[in-house]
Order: structure tokens, then C-alpha cells, then sequence
């Protein structure tokens, strides 16, 4: 017999385990480098289309200035751009009230008091609005308020399940087939009722709102007639305020 035992041999089922663990490990490691490539890309994407927004917002505000000026300077009037886009607050509950009044209140989304939702403005919409107006108020939001709630309130609807909005990458999963990657653009399409607002708006879920400071005045009498329900245009920027 020879001084030195001979080495027992390694079983190949454990070879081809460490093969196998190797090659995953290799697989991982291309993956990780792939996505912090794509990550990269998407992250100067984001940041151009940014840019392109906060010029566009400018732009706009400028255009409204001049003809506003212009108006004055000639002695006429400026008839404002028709709203496009409003934001619609529940403030009352549903007791007593017609199966109607509630269909259209599931409709909206607004299954809770101080819940919140965006809604394009057209004829059918702004008659659904006001069957429901004792029980809503509503008003046309401007950049500021979109940006507040999308930021600070915003959560996305992810198979049916509430998610916030911590990471690009949820919006991008979720809406990156329609070219939305960010949450800028996210306020972009509902603040600009953009091709792809359905969508947009679908993704995110109602806007659930603190009660405001200072309460209300009284819910059961219309805005205009020292009330808080109904359409109060631009004074809904300043109840979100209170309530975000």
C-alpha cells in the first residue's frame, strides 16, 4: 500500500451544483449590470422630459399674460381658455338618497367622504356633476394643487391594490406601453388632459384628503349661496390647500 491514501473522488451531482450556482451567479450579475444601464437611460429620459414640461408650463403661463395685457391695452375683453380638467371632493355621505345619486357617486369613485378625483370636462360629465352636486364640491385645479396631491396624496392602483408612489419604476411598469415613465409625467397627462388621461387616471387611486382646517362653512347649501357644495372654479385650490 502506498504512503499517501488515495483522494476520494468528488461526486458529479455536486459538480454540476456548483456549475449550475456559478452559472446564476453570472446570470444575476449580467442582469444587475443590465438594469442599472437601463435605469441610467431612463434616468436622463426623465430628467430631458422634466425640462421639456417646466418650459412648456412657462410658455403657456406667458401666452395667457400677453393676450390678458393685450385685451386690457385695447380695451376688450379676454375670454379665458375653457377648462378642461377639475378636481371633484365628496363632502357628504349617501343616507337617503337615490340609487342614481349613488351609481354615479361609485361612477366617479368617490366611495368616501373627502375622497378626491380628477375628471375631464365635457357635457355628459358636467351633467353627472350636477346631479350629484349636493353631495360634491368641485372646481378646476391649477399645476400647483396637481403637483401637491400627485406628490404628497398619489397613490397607484396595482391589481387592485393601493400602492404609493415611491419608485418611477411602478409608474413605468404599469404605464410604460403608453411612453408614461415618471410621475412627472403623470402630472403632466392629467394636468394637461393629455391622449392617455383615462388611463392615467384609472392608474391612480382616489385622493384620500384630511378634513379641512377650519371645517366647513355648511355642506348643505350651494358655494355660490355662501355653501360649500357645488362648483366653486378656482376656489377649489384653496380648500385643497386646507385639506392636503
Amino acid at each position: 500500500m502506498s504512503g499517501k491514501a488515495a483522494a476520494a473522488p468528488v461526486p458529479e451531482t455536486l459538480l454540476k451544483g456548483k456549475k449550475t450556482l456559478a452559472q446564476r451567479a453570472e446570470a444575476r450579475k449580467a442582469k444587475l449590470v443590465d438594469l442599472k444601464k437601463k435605469r441610467k437611460a431612463t434616468r436622463k429620459v426623465i430628467f430631458k422630459r422634466a425640462e421639456q414640461y417646466v418650459k412648456e408650463y412657462r410658455t403657456q403661463e406667458k401666452s395667457l399674460v400677453q393676450l390678458r395685457r393685450a385685451a386690457k391695452d385695447n380695451n376688450t375683453f379676454f375670454v379665458e381658455p375653457e377648462p378642461k380638467l377639475a378636481l371633484v371632493v365628496r363632502i357628504r355621505g349617501i343616507n337617503q338618497v337615490s340609487p342614481k345619486v349613488k351609481k354615479i357617486l361609485q361612477l366617479l369613485r368617490l366611495r368616501q367622504i373627502n375622497s378626491a378625483v380628477f375628471v375631464k370636462l365635457s357635457k355628459p360629465m358636467l351633467q353627472m356633476l350636477h346631479l350629484v352636486e349636493p353631495y360634491i364640491t368641485y372646481g378646476y385645479p391649477n399645476l400647483k394643487t396637481v403637483k401637491e396631491l400627485v406628490y404628497k396624496r398619489g397613490f397607484a392602483k396595482v391589481q387592485s391594490q393601493r400602492l404609493p408612489l415611491t419608485d418611477n419604476a411602478i409608474i413605468e411598469k404599469a404605464l410604460g406601453s403608453i411612453g408614461v415613465l415618471c410621475v412627472e409625467d403623470v402630472i403632466h397627462e392629467l394636468y394637461t388632459v393629455g391622449p392617455n388621461f383615462k388611463k392615467v387616471n384609472q392608474f391612480m387611486w382616489p385622493f384620500k384628503l384630511s378634513s379641512p382646517a377650519g371645517g366647513f362653512r355648511k355642506k348643505l347649501i350651494g358655494f355660490n349661496e355662501g355653501g360649500d357644495a357645488g362648483n366653486r372654479e378656482e376656489k377649489i385650490n384653496e380648500l385643497v390647500r386646507r385639506m392636503n
